[in-house]
């Protein structure tokens, strides 16, 4: 049994703005709906956890979407506090070795032909594994707003979402690093931390994550290729 979670208890200060980016629309639906869509439109994803903030006054009201049931729960600060506590709240049917896929709820370009590769990669690797692909920019180091090297690519990939792990494995170490203090930016980090090495799945670099205005209008031109 595989299930979705998206952590959107964020408020996408970088973007800016009243409205959570997540409820910003396009194609005439919220971002997170395109999200959620492409993943449950998935046939081997059972259903999702969505972690929203307390005070979530915009959300659908949603109990499911494409015959599979969205479930939802308090989310928190930051996103891996978001991912900690839409991991506990799974139903209990939901094993410690089930295989959970995190996807950023403003990534709506998600395809379905990624999340197949990336559950098959997963399944065979107990590391788990994360869809994502290779710099292909030349990456300059800055100084006060000047060239102060160029740094060597090789080797260096852009992490997407879905990022795929055993719910048990990644419960732990996210509650570990929360214990520890540390900040972690995603589950694959969370699990580096723990000595192991999650597959990287190359994915359609379309598969973006809404950060920006322009980024808005790429992704609608994207949604409506379709």
């Amino acid at each position: 049994m595989i299930w979705a979670v998206l952590p959107a208890a964020g408020r996408g200060q970088r973007f800016g703005g009243d409205t959570p980016k997540q409820y910003l629309r396009i194609a005439g639906k919220p971002l997170i709906e395109h999200a959620l869509t492409a993943l449950l439109a998935h046939p081997r994803v059972a259903g999702a956890m969505v972690a929203l903030s307390a005070g979530d006054e915009l959300w659908p009201g949603w109990s499911e979407l494409l015959g599979k049931p969205v479930l939802r729960c308090t989310g928190g600060n930051e996103r891996a506090d978001s991912v900690l506590a839409a991991l506990r709240a799974l139903p209990a049917q939901v094993g410690d070795d089930a295989l959970v896929l995190v996807h950023d709820a403003a990534r709506p370009n998600l395809r379905g032909e990624d999340i197949g590769r990336l559950i098959a990669a997963a399944e065979a690797a107990p590391d788990g594994a994360i869809l994502g692909a290779p710099l292909r920019d030349t990456l300059k180091r800055a100084g006060r707003g000047r060239i102060v090297g160029t740094e060597p690519r090789e080797g260096l990939w852009r992490a997407f979402t879905p990022q795929a792990f055993r719910r048990g494995a990644l419960t732990a170490t996210l509650a570990e690093a929360a214990r520890a203090g540390v900040a972690v930016t995603d589950e694959a980090s969370a699990m580096e931390r723990s000595g192991v090495q999650p597959w990287l799945v190359e994915g359609r670099e379309d598969n973006l994550k809404v950060t920006t205005p322009a980024d808005l209008a790429l992704a609608e031109y994207l949604i409506g290729r379709h």
